[in-house]
């Protein structure tokens, strides 16, 4: 009978045991999993100006959720206002150039805690229709923030427009300018890619590029076409700098952030006095997209549109030549210019 008992006894103290024991092992897998779910930064960490309210990090990132809802209206006047959120106007506008991976830069960028963007091009100010409706009408159009956060936007078609440069310095003189550049011939032959697949949709047909790069007149780079006059990028940036200092732009390179994004957007978040936050965790390769898709967190995970990484038609080897040597003298003035060079032909 004793023994009966003493068996007993030792089989409440194994499942008691063995529930402590899971119980503690459940406890260690739940810390650790909350710890991954703010790799960004540490979870007392602080960003904003000294003496200004400061915001934690992880309200920050708990925003992001929430901010999807406010974005589709579905939020009400009081609930933003206990929220302590804003419509700001940019600090930071991504202003091109196209098919240099404007769109790449801006998803990146926000993997920060600390940078909302705008989830659309807005247009503003290079359309003139847009710019008539005045800025609190292109304020309104900018995503919720904390007061702390830097809001972007990026609207590629702004770097070759006239009228954009002196639009943007009425707004803010001190802003900061984001340029993201490809190799000249590349991104040309990237822009007309794109343009043919838009005509291939809609059944219609389209020039080969040869013809439209090339005079066929004069035999030498058609400079009328607006594929290669967007790749003079020298020609822009000097329109630019008539209203803003050198020091305001930040020049990142396209061709990089496809291969090898992070150090480029370290880079982005030095320019922008933002503390440095973004990782390798943050970026991983997709083998069958062919480029680096974003981690937010080990819940969410993002990749740009199918449309991104377009493949380019073959282009006449003699026609490449002829761009390259056309493009080379305002390369090497961009390089002045910028104070950065890149290794293009």
């Amino acid at each position: 009978m004793l023994f009966k008992q003493q068996a007993l006894l030792r089989q409440k103290l194994f499942v008691l045991g063995s529930l402590a024991i899971g119980s503690l092992l459940y406890l260690v897998a739940r810390v650790g999993s909350l710890d991954r779910l703010q790799p960004l930064c540490p979870i007392d960490g602080r960003f904003g100006p000294r003496g200004q309210e400061e915001i934690p990090l992880r309200a920050l990132q708990f925003k992001r959720g929430l901010l999807h809802e406010f974005r589709k209206g579905n939020a009400t006047k009081e609930q933003i206002r206990l929220h302590n959120l804003v419509q700001q106007l940019p600090k930071a506008i991504i202003i091109g150039v196209r098919k240099g991976g404007t769109r790449a830069l801006l998803e990146m960028l926000n993997l920060h805690p600390a940078v909302v963007k705008a989830s659309q091009e807005i247009h503003f100010f290079d359309n003139d229709e847009n710019y008539a409706k005045g800025i609190e009408w292109y304020r309104k159009k900018m995503p919720f923030s904390y007061p702390h956060q830097i809001t972007i936007e990026k609207s590629p078609a702004y770097f070759i427009t006239e009228e954009v440069p002196e639009r943007i310095y009425k707004m803010n003189s001190s802003i900061k300018l984001l340029i993201i550049v490809r190799e000249p011939t590349t991104r040309a032959i990237s822009d007309y890619t794109q343009v043919l697949e838009g005509k291939e949709r809609k059944n219609k047909t389209y020039y080969k590029f040869e013809k439209l790069a090339i005079d066929p007149n004069t035999c030498e780079v058609n400079t009328k076409y607006k594929a290669v006059r967007t790749s003079i990028y020298t020609k822009h940036l000097e329109r630019w700098l008539k209203y803003f200092p050198i020091e305001q732009f930040h020049i990142v390179d396209g061709d990089r952030l496809i291969t090898e994004p992070l150090p480029e957007l370290q880079l982005v978040e030095k320019f922008l006095n933002l503390p440095p936050r973004i990782s390798q965790y943050n970026l991983y390769f997709n083998a069958t997209r062919g480029f680096y898709c974003l981690r937010f967190n080990i819940v969410f995970n993002k990749c740009l549109a199918g449309s991104k990484g377009r493949i380019h038609p073959e282009v006449d080897t003699s026609v490449i030549t002829k761009l390259r040597r056309f493009f080379h003298p305002f390369n090497q003035k961009f390089y002045q210019i910028t104070g950065r060079t890149f290794n293009w032909p």
